[in-house]
């Protein structure tokens, strides 16, 4: 009996050891929760009861230099669901059947997302991007049902569409592998949309904003009860460009309307080297990458050409080339602009016979250039040599890119016997009358052209073409100049040169082949071209420079119409559209073609 005393003893004793280290342990958690850790823990209680819906910031806009927005940006909307874990499957399902009507989503779809919410507890969006015709709807549905909300965002819009769209560029998803280069500070999200092409990517850093966010305090079954804190988001910098919004547009109609639609029209300024206008036709409308979730995108519209034929086609200069050929005959001192030269519509060179496109009869230079008479141009070109010739190129750098910040410019081909000498193959008669009129292995992009137009309204400065004038901050009003004029090279010609050059290619708009630019009040000079096509019908071309009466020149342009068959029938129109939209000279009274 006492052995079994003493036992229970004993094990009462151990249980109430164990009590009171249970006991202790109990205390020092109450002691820790309410008194150690007591606000670390409030403030996660606060922070489960919390939801941080986050706002897309409103891009950067990109705008011309005359102040109109190409790249702006318009309201959408996001629907999220503040999840609950209180709320039964057939409330959820409810919910999914009025809300899917108003979105791209099925009713199954959106229950799922509901669930899933109710599982994490945190807000799940259901829908991005809708646009305002939607939301009407959805409004009257957050005000009956707990847990649904609607938050304004923004959308990047192109007011314009295709509007120089091979220069902007188009915004698309991030993917995974693009987020994590990214630098975590700069705010981006798997959801974000980020430039893929154009300037929309090359400026991607300033052109983003800074996303905001909703602190929303809700309660068990998701309903908002307060908003804690709406931090606004501070919209990306401005870019502007040097663009000419009315000639951008003319040259971007002008080239849509042609005889083929396809081709492209460069216009600079001659005495900067700012880009006037930059159209590559057929162009694409960057909104189709960015459409409202409800709105529908036939997939034909995605399939588009990226293929910039401004700086990446490249193309025999044909008869503009002819101005190549008459500068160096000048410059060689061996040509009398007044002397005759019979053409019967071929010259004989020995080995072969080459036509030209008319029978011209007696022309001297002027009426030479005016008429694009191949045959005068075979008869100087074949008493000067190549050699000349080849030397004119390079001083215009003909052969070389014209240095404009775009990706995937080509540089064309400078045609001459210094190559063929270099590669110990011959050099033919042939190859030097195909040379002075623009045909043969020589090529250009309409680019080229047109800083060759510039650099002749110079007087010889060849430009880098640029085409971004300035970035303002929308935070601080901040400038940054980013165009700069810079001249690569000057093609030193005697005055002479170019006084005849000019009185030529005026002769040629007043009384010649470029008939269709000769406007009232302007002084426009100018060049046709027909490039040969062994693959199909005849590429048209036009280089004009232009000022008002007794100014100098302010434009410089170059227009290239793919399969146009005729410089003057297919180029013309384009660039007469350009030069009156620049001049603003679009009244019928101030337009009218003089005849």
């Amino acid at each position: 009996m006492a052995a079994i005393k003493t036992l229970f003893n004993g094990r009462l004793r151990y249980l109430f050891t164990a009590a009171l280290i249970v006991g202790g342990i109990v205390a020092l958690r109450l002691l820790d929760i309410q008194v150690l850790r007591h606000n670390s823990y409030v403030e996660l209680a606060e922070r489960n009861r919390t939801q941080i819906l986050y706002q897309t910031a409103p891009r950067g806009r990109i705008l011309t230099a005359d102040g109109v927005a190409l790249a702006s940006n318009v309201p959408s909307f996001s629907l999220y669901y503040l999840g609950s874990s209180q709320q039964e499957k057939e409330y959820l399902q409810r919910v999914a059947a009025d809300i899917a009507p108003h979105t791209p989503l099925t009713p199954g779809q959106v229950l799922a997302k509901l669930e899933e919410s109710g599982k994490t507890g945190k807000a799940t969006v259901l829908v991005e991007n809708l646009s305002t015709r939607s939301t009407v709807a959805l409004q009257e549905l957050q005000q009956y049902y707990p847990g649904i909300y609607l938050l304004e965002e923004s959308k990047r819009d192109y007011p314009y569409g295709p509007a120089a769209s091979h220069l902007i560029g188009y915004l698309g998803s991030m993917d995974e592998r693009e987020w994590k280069k990214r630098d975590p500070r700069q705010g981006y999200r798997l959801t974000s949309k980020i430039g893929k092409n154009g300037i929309e990517r090359k400026f991607e850093e300033q052109l983003k904003g800074k996303d905001g966010g909703v602190y929303l305090e809700v309660d068990y079954r998701g309903r908002v009860k307060r908003i804690i804190q709406d931090k606004k988001w501070a919209a990306g910098s401005d870019v502007y460009l040097t663009l000419n919004f009315a000639v951008q547009q003319a040259a971007q109609e002008a080239l849509k309307n042609s005889k083929t639609g396809r081709g492209a029209a460069v216009a600079l300024d001659p005495r900067t080297g700012a880009v006037l206008a930059l159209a590559s036709a057929p162009a694409y409308d960057p909104n189709v990458f960015v459409p409202y979730a409800d709105q529908e995108v036939p997939s034909s519209a995605k399939r588009i050409n990226e293929y910039n034929l401004a700086i990446q086609g490249i193309y025999p200069p044909a008869s503009t080339f002819k101005i190549i050929t008459g500068a160096a005959a000048l410059e060689e001192g061996n040509i009398d602009v007044h002397r005759k030269i019979t053409c019967t519509g071929a010259y004989d060179s020995g080995p072969r016979v080459f036509k030209c496109w008319g029978t011209h009869g007696p022309v001297d230079f002027f009426d030479g250039m005016s008429n694009s008479c191949d045959v005068y141009f075979y008869a100087v070109a074949a008493a000067m040599g190549p050699a000349p010739i080849e030397r004119m190129q390079r001083k215009f750098m003909f052969g070389r890119p014209t240095e404009i910040d775009l990706p995937g410019e080509k540089a064309g081909n400078m045609y001459g016997p210094t190559r063929r000498a270099r590669n110990k193959t011959y050099w033919f008669v042939g190859d030097t009358l195909n040379l002075s009129i623009g045909q043969g292995e020589l090529l250009v992009t309409p680019i080229k052209l047109a800083q060759f137009a510039a650099a002749l309204a110079s007087r010889g400065n060849v430009y880098r073409p640029y085409y971004v004038d300035k970035i303002v901050s929308n935070q601080t009003g901040k400038e940054q100049q980013v165009g700069e004029t810079k001249i690569l090279q000057h093609a030193s010609l005697k005055p002479s040169t170019y006084d005849t050059l000019y009185q030529a290619l005026k002769h040629t708009v007043d009384d010649g082949t470029a008939r269709r630019v000769k406007i009232k009040g302007l002084d426009v000079y100018a060049k046709t071209g027909t490039a040969q096509n062994p693959h199909g019908a005849d590429h048209g071309w036009l280089l004009a420079f232009a000022g008002r009466e007794g100014e100098e020149p302010s434009i410089a342009l170059a227009v290239f119409v793919e399969f146009g068959e005729g410089g003057s029938s297919a180029a013309g129109p384009v660039a007469r559209a350009m030069l009156e939209a620049y001049f603003g000279s679009l009244q019928p009274s101030v337009s009218r073609l003089e005849e």
